[in-house]
């Protein structure tokens, strides 16, 4: 049961039995993690691990990178939803999120955000490696305080968040060792460039839900499209050079640059239709190609660089 309090748009919970109560809230925490999206991050790092070094590394050692990086990344994920609430209440695709949706209390979820955060920087720091324990300490600050914050006043949000949506590249690397390693430095230029077809889709998408909640975004600052359509052009047309890059340095074979090649051109394509005619259903289309293309070009790199 839920009640409103006046004038916000964040609804708060409202008294129940104890043991149901804790029930509630146990479920609920884990909506905060985003699954999906963690999973694909979560991806991306353990490419990163498994590739950065020049052996396969001990799957004792990946697991442990994954679960410290998983619990700050769900942490940071966590405070990311704290510091939007009311900015997420405003907006039909994030009003059911458990915060606006007055699941979760403001107290609890900034608790559990703190908890989660340090706990996984804990864990990097004693379990993993100091590197990683670094790496994870400026991915948090990055995301949480400086990425967050930056989209309520500047579109440039957009290339500060692909830094951070990259860095847990950098940081499975750092758990291996490897941090500034060729083919890691590869993958994060990889996801970087990745992310600007892909938030300029979704900026698109909900450009008027954002523009509702005052967020600076590409298709908010140019209603037009033109913007965001050049920026998703820009950014593929960049991934196509990077993508191969793996190649280049001979860590990766013609199998893997094929399948870059292929993908990238289809993500290209995907992007300039889109500037052709800037519409949802392109702009659906643009998004779907991004979520078939670094899946399936993360694994085709861990195929052929470790298989």
């Amino acid at each position: 049961m839920l009640k409103r309090t006046s004038g916000s748009k964040i609804r708060q919970p409202m008294d129940l039995p104890t043991g149901r109560r804790a029930g509630q809230v146990l479920s609920t925490l884990g909506q905060l993690a985003r699954p999906r999206l963690l999973a694909m991050v979560l991806l991306t790092l353990v490419v990163a691990h498994v590739v950065a070094g020049d052996e396969w590394p001990r799957w004792g050692s990946v697991a442990q990178a994954t679960f410290g990086s998983a619990l700050l990344i769900v942490g940071a994920m966590a405070l990311n939803q704290r510091l939007e609430g009311r900015s997420d209440g405003l907006m039909v695709r994030t009003a059911g999120r458990p915060l606006p949706a007055g699941l979760l209390s403001s107290r609890s979820v900034t608790l559990f955000g703190l908890t989660a955060s340090l706990s996984g920087l804990f864990y990097l720091g004693v379990f993993v490696r100091f590197d990683a324990l670094l790496v994870g300490v400026v991915s948090w600050l990055l995301y949480v305080w400086i990425y967050t914050p930056l989209k309520a006043l500047t579109p440039w949000q957009t290339p500060v968040g692909a830094v951070a949506g990259a860095m847990p590249v950098l940081l499975g690397a750092a758990a291996a060792g490897h941090v500034a390693s060729p083919i890691a430095l590869s993958l994060f230029g990889i996801v970087f460039f990745w992310q600007f077809p892909h938030a300029m889709a979704i900026a698109w998408l909900y450009r008027g839900q954002l523009a509702e909640a005052q967020t600076k975004v590409a298709s908010v600052v140019d209603p037009s499209g033109w913007l965001p359509a050049v920026v998703a052009v820009g950014g593929s047309l960049a991934l196509l050079p990077v993508s191969l890059m793996p190649v280049w340095i001979g860590q990766a074979g013609w199998l893997y640059g094929l399948a870059a090649l292929t993908l990238g051109l289809l993500y290209l394509a995907a992007s300039f239709r889109f500037l052709w005619c800037r519409d949802e259903g392109r702009a659906r289309q643009l998004l779907k190609a991004s979520f078939l293309y670094l899946p399936v070009l993360a694994i085709a790199l861990l195929a052929t660089v470790r298989l």
